[in-house]
């Protein structure tokens, strides 16, 4: 595929903030264009989203961040300069922060690949050098998919459309929209993570999408205000571990390969671009050390390739001041050798920032398009400086992960249901499936969280007499396709869509809305969101609920200070927390909801809050006010939000939701992580976010800290009440011959997809019975929590900080009033080790462990403990 520009790949020698800079058989190529220019010839014509901007307007003309070669002046967002002693204006000042890991490893096939992996051999070896490279870059395709593989079609490979995201099929007609990440996060529901990526990923394959662009567990939600926090499963990377893994399996038995995203570390909106509009700043780099970045942000990668994932997008962000789409260290070192990796790796967006470098550190496909490669990796190869057997790897790896989802034969033809353009004539292709309705509805429902119900103000008893109140009650007043770049596109139409554009040109609002005025919120916003096909607000099940019932409804959704009725029977409060792609949040609460609340509740004593967050909220100022007798985290329910919500406030359902996150007191309460980094001082050119809190974030950091949150990680209320008992536990008896290995200080097995084989060894069983001691049925999620030996504040093993509890397990249990189950936690080497970073591997600690379960991080009746002793049981 010939690129635009006849431009060399980049030497060697160029200044990229890369890993070691210098590359195992490159031999020098011509000069490279200016690295501003050219990055900013791609952004001009790429899609800047992880997948679907591609048609914005030209972004215009940018300086550089230095002026005048004396590397002291700063240009500013108004277009002036100041002067910065000692400014840091060459990347070469980082080299070697991110340690290189060369060569890329070729795929090997391994496990369950074998088959998929000799077929792609085959298919390959007959493809001449121009065809592996045209694989390796995005194309146009005349159609709606958010990026392109071309085909072969002599040898009848028919290519992949690549299209968003992780929440349901986006930018397209005919399709549902799914409860968001969060929601599933807050649902602790395996069975039906996995049922929610079966629903979708039929609708995905019905319109002819090979490669659904999610799930995502980067960000993990670090930054307590980052934007894309509820595209997330959640911060504690257990749980997004575990939903990932389901989402994962159910996605790709489905045949369609899921692009877990985005690897790694990526967990701020600000500057994750390099700007252009306040000069060369460049994208921010997450700054973590080795431990952290194994036991919290690879974790859950590493479930997600255990589960086979076809595909992981590399990020925007630099590691440790090495773009993540160029970082051999995670790509190469981590994923693809240590994960044993065996799909192929995808850049988001617009996110190559080098040529021969990128193809040397792992990268295997770039989107949507390519300058840097094309032509120019034909040139490299025949000129030494990418060796042939990596682009054979890269096409290897891209067609053997067509054929393990049996794409040769099971899915349409690719974008067939993607039509380019929703406003001209298109064959209608109906990707929904009316089994998938229930599935829709239980997800919605289970995503919802109970936090507080004062004098059982919920469930509702068939009131008389209901008045209505905020501006999230309704559905937005517009649901109409305008163009590619609209509200429409991006799940916006109640927010502010001028807000979104800013962000993604590099020129973001600072003080951008934190709510959506206009409506209700079903998803957030940017490449995550969903497109409507029809959706159930909260005001239309209410009112279909009333003329059930004969209630009298009153409302009001403009007055921040409305007049109340003195007969209303419930006073139901509507407000929203809104997140978008391409910015991060202003704050964690807002002062005209809050306020809206207070007016209500000042006037009403039975008040219900009901609020659809993205993210983390607030909540401390009203939230003892004696008239606010309940509240719900709505999440992101997706289509059916209104009739989850209403069969939720009947009683017709029970809630059963849990917090994937900590609700702190104040926002303060969460430290350091709370705000996204900026850059400043002599970093004012390359933005340094610095993980120092390491492994401590969000329960872990109030655990360690002693602080009291105002709703600890995994609260949830239930129309029923719950009791633990029966705590056992029984470890593992080693195989005869066996002994030393089952517990030995650090696993022996072979690397298979998702690391050594022997981390998955079961190595203790943990039971416990819960009983519904309630008048209803519910469902419950029993936690475990281990305490590692040596763990708690200011203890150390071997030097690394342990915290004083970890997530390690969950079962969620329906049960009818007075039933008793059992529950059943299998504890996995992995998950009773943690990263050594001088051997390189998972230390099982000899000691004595600590089991807590009850039903919540804060909440733990039973416990126990279990010994191993000197690495043997």
């Amino acid at each position: 595929m010939a690129t635009p520009h006849d431009t060399t790949l980049p030497s060697s020698s160029e200044k990229r903030p890369l890993d070691d800079h210098t590359f195992p058989g490159q031999t020098p190529a011509s000069p490279a264009p200016d690295k501003t220019s050219l990055a900013f010839t791609v952004l001009s014509v790429l899609l800047i989203v992880g997948g679907s901007l591609s048609r914005l307007a030209s972004l215009g003309s940018h300086n550089h961040g230095s002026d005048g070669g004396n590397g002291s002046l700063l240009r500013t967002r108004d277009g002036n300069a100041t002067a910065v002693p000692g400014l840091i204006t060459d990347d070469t000042y980082f080299y070697g922060d991110s340690p290189p890991v060369y060569p890329s490893p070729d795929m090997t096939g391994v496990g369950t690949w074998a088959v998929a992996y000799n077929k792609a051999v085959a298919l390959v070896s007959q493809m001449t050098l121009e065809e592996k490279v045209n694989l390796t870059a995005g194309v146009s395709s005349g159609t709606g998919c958010s990026g392109t593989i071309p085909g072969v079609p002599r040898l009848n490979f028919t290519g992949m459309c690549l299209s968003d995201a992780g929440n349901g099929l986006r930018s397209t007609d005919f399709v549902s929209a799914w409860p968001s990440g969060i929601h599933v996060g807050a649902s602790w529901n395996r069975t039906l993570a996995r049922q929610r990526a079966v629903g979708m990923a039929g609708e995905f394959k019905k319109k002819g999408v090979n490669v659904m662009l999610g799930p995502v567990v980067g960000p993990a939600g670090r930054t307590v205000r980052g934007g894309r926090y509820w595209e997330g499963l959640s911060v504690d990377p257990y749980l997004a571990g575990a939903l990932v893994y389901e989402t994962v399996t159910g996605t790709q038995q489905t045949g369609v390969i899921t692009s877990t995203k985005h690897y790694i570390a990526n967990e701020q909106e600000t500057n994750r671009l390099q700007s252009v509009q306040s000069g060369d700043v460049q994208s921010v780099s997450s700054n973590i050390d080795d431990r952290t970045i194994h036991e919290l942000y690879l974790w859950p990668f590493q479930d997600a390739v255990l589960a086979g994932s076809g595909n992981i997008m590399c990020s925007y962000n630099r590691v440790n001041n090495s773009y993540g789409c160029a970082n051999s260290k995670t790509l190469n070192g981590l994923l693809k050798t240590e994960l044993g990796f065996q799909g192929f790796v995808v850049t988001d967006w617009g996110a190559q920032h080098a040529g021969v470098a990128s193809a040397l550190a792992g990268l295997d496909v770039t989107m949507p398009n390519s300058v840097l490669w094309g032509d120019n990796l034909v040139n490299a190869v025949k000129n030494g400086s990418v060796p042939e057997s990596r682009v054979t790897d890269m096409a290897t790896r891209i067609v053997a992960a067509w054929y393990q989802m049996g794409q040769d034969t099971g899915i349409p033809a690719p974008g067939i249901g993607m039509p380019a353009d929703l406003t001209r004539p298109h064959p209608i292709v109906d990707g929904r499936d009316p089994a998938s309705k229930q599935t829709l509805l239980d997800g919605a429902v289970e995503g919802h969280v109970l936090l507080k119900n004062s004098n059982h103000a919920l469930p509702l008893q068939t009131p008389k007499f209901l008045s209505l109140f905020g501006y999230s009650a309704r559905a937005a007043d517009q649901n109409n396709y305008e163009g590619s770049v609209s509200a429409w596109e991006f799940g916006a139409e109640a927010a502010n869509i001028t807000d979104i554009l800013a962000g993604f040109l590099g020129n973001p609002n600072p003080h951008p809305l934190g709510i959506a005025p206009n409506g209700t919120l079903f998803s957030g916003g940017g490449s995550g969101a969903n497109s409507l096909t029809t959706a159930s607000a909260p005001f239309d099940a209410l009112t279909q609920r009333a003329w059930r019932d004969g209630t009298q409804l009153f409302w009001d959704f403009t007055e921040q200070n409305p007049s109340v009725n003195a007969v209303s029977e419930a006073c139901l409060v509507f407000g929203n927390v809104w997140a978008t792609e391409s910015i991060d949040r202003p704050a964690l609460s807002d002062d005209y909801t809050d306020q809206l609340i207070a007016n209500v509740a000042s006037k009403c004593s039975n008040t219900i809050v009901v609020l659809h967050n993205a993210g983390v909220r607030i909540v401390d100022a009203w939230i003892d006010h004696p008239n606010v007798t309940a509240l719900l985290f709505a999440h992101l329910p997706g289509q059916a939000s209104g009739e989850a919500l209403v069969s939720l406030l009947y009683g017709d359902a029970n809630p059963s939701g849990k917090l994937p996150y900590t609700v702190a007191k104040q926002a303060a309460d969460y430290g350091a992580v709370l705000d996204p980094d900026l850059p400043e001082g002599v970093f004012g050119l390359f933005p340094q976010a610095n993980f120092t809190e390491g492994v401590f974030v969000d329960y872990r950091h109030f655990d360690a800290h002693n602080i009291t949150p105002r709703y600890e990680f995994g609260f949830g209320l239930s129309y029923t009440t719950f009791g633990f008992a029966n705590l056992a536990i029984q470890k593992a008896t080693p195989v005869s011959g066996a002994e030393t290995n089952l517990f030995a200080e650090y696993p022996t097995g072979a690397v298979r997809q998702g690391g050594q084989a022997d981390l998955w060894d079961r190595l203790v069983t943990v039971t416990a019975d819960v009983q519904n001691t309630g008048s209803v049925a519910g469902a419950e999620v029993a936690q475990l929590y281990v305490t590692l030996p040596g763990a708690g504040a200011g203890a150390t093993a071997d030097g690394a900080a342990i915290p004083v509890r970890q997530l390690r397990g969950f079962d969620k249990t329906l049960l009818a009033a007075g039933e008793t189950a059992q529950v059943t936690f299998a504890l996995t080497r992995r998950d009773l080790s943690y990263w050594d970073v001088v051997a390189q591997k998972w230390r099982l600690p000899a000691g004595t462990y600590t089991v807590r379960v009850g039903s919540s991080s804060r909440n733990l009746p039973l416990t126990g403990t279990f010994t191993i002793e000197g690495g043997l049981s």
